[in-house]
């Protein structure tokens, strides 16, 4: 298992090698990850693609997926491509789509066309202040 997302992540199943994985028949956000050094660091992958399905098995895995083309070409070859999924107990299609574009602003994966960023700017909430809110008047360092 492998946790991928913000703060403490969602819990993948995976790393599996794409080439030899049979798709589940269940609803799942997916991410493709690609090895980066085989040799060197054999634990080091990049996600490059992200997405969700409301059945696996019919998404075309491993390699008739619309995107399967680009994955093998910023992989270097099929081998490289590994797939780890979140089926996401009790999620919507929406929810699913959420996770989706939370883990494409975190990884910012190549292979989608869809970008995303976690920007945020004041004034899309306006000012506000409550118990709570105050600036951190403690160092961040639990030792110190």
């Amino acid at each position: 298992m492998i946790r991928l997302g913000s703060l403490a992540g969602y819990p993948f199943e995976g790393p599996r090698v794409l080439a030899g994985w049979i798709p589940p028949a269940r609803p799942a956000v997916y991410a493709i990850i690609s090895r980066n050094d085989a040799i060197n660091k054999p634990q080091e992958f990049s996600v490059i693609f992200v997405g969700h399905s409301d059945d696996l098995s019919k998404s075309g895995f491993p390699f008739k997926h619309p995107a399967a083309q680009s994955w093998i070409k910023r992989a270097g070859n099929k081998f490289n491509l590994h797939i780890a999924y979140y089926e996401a107990p009790g999620a919507m299609a929406s929810h699913r789509e959420q996770i989706c574009r939370e883990l494409m602003a975190v990884y910012k994966p190549s292979c989608n066309d869809e970008k995303y960023d976690q920007a945020w700017k004041d004034e899309w909430i306006g000012e506000y202040s409550a118990i709570g809110t105050e600036m951190l008047t403690t160092d961040r360092d639990p030792n110190s």
